[in-house]
C-alpha cells in the first residue's frame, strides 16, 4: 500500500511540473493583462475528486469535496461551507466553514474547521481541521487543476490529492 501511495505522490508531483511550465508557457503571452485572483466571479461552486490516504490505517479511498466560497469585496479572501464524503469502512463525512486566500493568480488556499461524523447515522462526532491549496487554470467560467488536502481530527489523519473543479458563479 505504501508503494501505491508514493507512485500517486510522485504522479501529483510531475502532474504539478507539466502544468505549470505550460502555464508559463500561456503567461508569457499574457505578460500585459491584469490578472485578477478572484477570477471575476463572487461566488465559486467547487468539486474535488480525490485519492485519500489514511496515514494510521496505511489505506487509500476515493473522496468527494465540495464548497461554496463566497469572496470577501475586491479582496483575495473568501468565506463559505464545505462538505467532505470519503467512501470508506467508517462512511467519513466532514461539515465546515471555509476561509480561503489566494495570494497569487491561480494559486489558492483553504483552511475549514468543522464536525467529522462517522458511522452509517454519523453517530460518531469530532473536531476536524482540514488545509487545502489548489493551483488552477482558467476556461471560461470554469477552472481545474491539482489539489491537496490534509485533513485531521481526533481518529484519523490523511492525505487527499485529486483534481479540483470549480464554477464561477
Amino acid at each position: 500500500m505504501k508503494k501505491s501511495f508514493y507512485s500517486l505522490f510522485s504522479g501529483i508531483i510531475v502532474l504539478f511540473y507539466v502544468l505549470n511550465v505550460n502555464a508559463q508557457e500561456h503567461n508569457d503571452h499574457d505578460d500585459h493583462e491584469h490578472h485578477d485572483h478572484t477570477h471575476g466571479h463572487k461566488t465559486e461552486i467547487g468539486i474535488g475528486n480525490s485519492l485519500v490516504y489514511f496515514f494510521g490505517e496505511e489505506e487509500l479511498s476515493y473522496g468527494l469535496h465540495i464548497h461554496v466560497v463566497r469572496n470577501i469585496g475586491h479582496s483575495n479572501f473568501g468565506m463559505g461551507l464545505a462538505y467532505e464524503r470519503i467512501f470508506d469502512e467508517h462512511t467519513h463525512n466532514t461539515i465546515g466553514v471555509v476561509g480561503s486566500y489566494t495570494p497569487i493568480d491561480r494559486l489558492h488556499f483553504a483552511l475549514t474547521p468543522g464536525i467529522a461524523f462517522e458511522g452509517e447515522d454519523w453517530e460518531e462526532k469530532n473536531f476536524a481541521l482540514h488545509f487545502e491549496t489548489a493551483y488552477d487554470f482558467q476556461v471560461g467560467n470554469i477552472h481545474m487543476g491539482p489539489m491537496v488536502e490534509l485533513g485531521y481530527n481526533f481518529e484519523h489523519v490523511h492525505l487527499s490529492m485529486g483534481l479540483h473543479i470549480g464554477f464561477g458563479l
